[in-house]
């Protein structure tokens, strides 16, 4: 299974970690602890010393409740990084963005994958990455950072997340953007209560049938809060847990902060399956 983006191809035959790369002051987990650039590109350097394979560098949090960023403030953020980053390391370098122009901008200056959580729904973004070579990750939202935890409903969540990315699918099909470019994300947290999430992560070969690598952000989230207790801070052995058990149900790619923690989690999975 390779997963083309820009200039690499990813071979995801095991799972592998992405890196997160907060340049915010208000993410849900470490917002502020590298929002100047050179704290955030030597966090992004040594998270691949730690084994990560794609860093995903976001200038807007959407946590819920979140306060939108502006387009100026967004861009002021992450380019520095991106170019720091891309001239340091070797490595896939993800935008985690909505706005169309965040995107052209970030992948002029090195970026090779987009992480979109409204999946390029947002006008020109369709056209923004069909213009170029860069991969992008789809994934499912319901409502937007302001409203999406109050009170997400669904006839069944697991065939309606389901059916939305397929249909984002084949919106990406009419735009000629090849399908080892896609990759696919339930969207844990995003518009989901914990019935939801958890439904989401016990079926998740459901959403593998689907055809696309699954990306898996579940790292430090409310979700593994509201299971263990315990405030964000204290959510390493749940986002660890949680992962092994996303990877071992098909995900090919697990989006978190604790790089190498989790590295070391997925090589035991890895000569499981090997074994």
């Amino acid at each position: 299974m390779i997963f083309s983006c820009g200039k690499f191809q990813l071979d995801l035959s095991r799972p592998r970690v992405m890196g997160i790369v907060n340049v915010t002051p208000d993410s849900f987990s470490d917002g502020g602890h590298f929002a100047s650039t050179e704290l955030a590109i030597a966090h992004g350097q040594l998270l691949v010393e730690q084994g990560a394979v794609i860093l995903d560098i976001g200038g807007e949090s959407t946590r819920p409740g979140a306060v939108p960023v502006s387009l100026e403030e967004e861009l002021r953020r992450v380019i520095p990084v991106i170019e720091g980053l891309a001239a340091r390391v070797n490595v896939p370098l993800s935008i985690d963005s909505y706005k169309p122009e965040v995107m052209r901008a970030a992948i002029a200056a090195g970026v090779a994958i987009v992480n979109d959580v409204f999946a390029l729904q947002q006008p020109g973004a369709l056209e923004v990455v069909a213009a170029s070579d860069a991969g992008v990750c789809l994934m499912h939202a319901q409502g937007t950072p302001q409203t999406m935890q109050i009170d997400p409903q669904y006839g069944d969540v697991v065939l309606d997340v389901a059916d939305f990315l397929r249909a984002r699918l084949a919106a990406l099909d009419a735009y000629g953007i090849a399908r080892d470019r896609i990759l696919l994300d339930p969207g844990f947290g995003f518009g989901k209560s914990r019935a939801h999430n958890l439904a989401l992560l016990r079926t998740l070969p459901s959403l593998c049938a689907l055809g696309q690598p699954l990306l898996v952000g579940l790292s430090r989230k409310s979700v593994l809060g509201q299971v263990v207790g315990g405030d964000v801070s204290e959510r390493l052995h749940a986002s660890i847990a949680a992962a092994v058990i996303a990877a071992m149900k098909g995900a090919r790619i697990l989006r978190v902060h604790d790089v190498k923690a989790t590295v070391d989690a997925l090589n035991i999975v890895t000569a499981v399956e090997n074994s």
